[in-house]
């Protein structure tokens, strides 16, 4: 099978979120200049740099609260801060929970029985016992084909782990199995891993 996206797929669902998965999710937890906490789960996200560590996510449909775009973005566009939550397998049912499209004075953390945590290098909350946690600066907003699709750089500024997700040095993925995205209503969690070495450069 063959398609342009432009034309059409013929199928009951679109298959394009199924083709690019796994996908992390970015479960993140911003505050307005208000004061109002918002946290909300996007499957497009990823890191984009290691030194120094910068990650991207991206946003697309709007709220009819928020001039186009949705509660996340338009925080971050207040405040210029944000924090990504790493989602374990234990916390799927909240995350979830915390996808509803709510009122913009609604607070997820509230809504879904999420704790809170203070960051400590920017300005809002964090989802406290989470494996991880991200503290971002945001760096850029790139405009993206489409009615309101956004990338969102930003810069991470403090990186939180939870001490029982460390084993031998080493943040072990598989004692928390963090959840990621895959197409239609489909998720997976990881439970194993398995290490290949790079090849070696070959000698002049």
């Amino acid at each position: 099978m063959f398609y342009r996206p432009a034309d059409g797929h013929g199928l009951p669902h679109s298959p394009f979120h199924a083709v690019v998965s796994p996908r992390p999710i970015a479960w993140i937890s911003t505050r307005g200049a208000g004061g109002q906490d918002n946290l909300a789960p996007y499957s497009f996200f990823n890191a984009v740099a290691s030194d120094p560590p910068q990650v991207v996510f991206g946003s697309s449909e709007a709220k009819p609260d928020r001039d186009g775009t949705k509660d996340s973005l338009g925080n971050i566009r207040e405040t210029g801060v944000f924090c990504i939550n790493i989602v374990e397998f234990a916390a799927r049912e909240a995350m979830n929970a915390s996808s509803a499209a709510l009122p913009r004075d609604v607070d997820e953390f509230a809504h879904a029985g999420v704790g809170k945590a203070n960051c400590e290098t920017v300005a809002c909350a964090r989802v406290e016992g989470a494996p991880a946690a991200l503290e971002c600066r945001l760096t850029r907003i790139v405009r993206l084909a489409g009615e309101a699709n956004y990338a969102v750089f930003g810069a991470v500024t403090g990186i939180h782990l939870r001490d029982d997700c460390l084993r031998d040095g080493r943040f072990d993925v598989t004692l928390f199995q963090p959840l990621a995205r895959l197409g239609y209503r489909d998720y997976a969690a990881v439970r194993e891993v398995f290490e290949m070495a790079r090849p070696r450069r070959p000698s002049a």
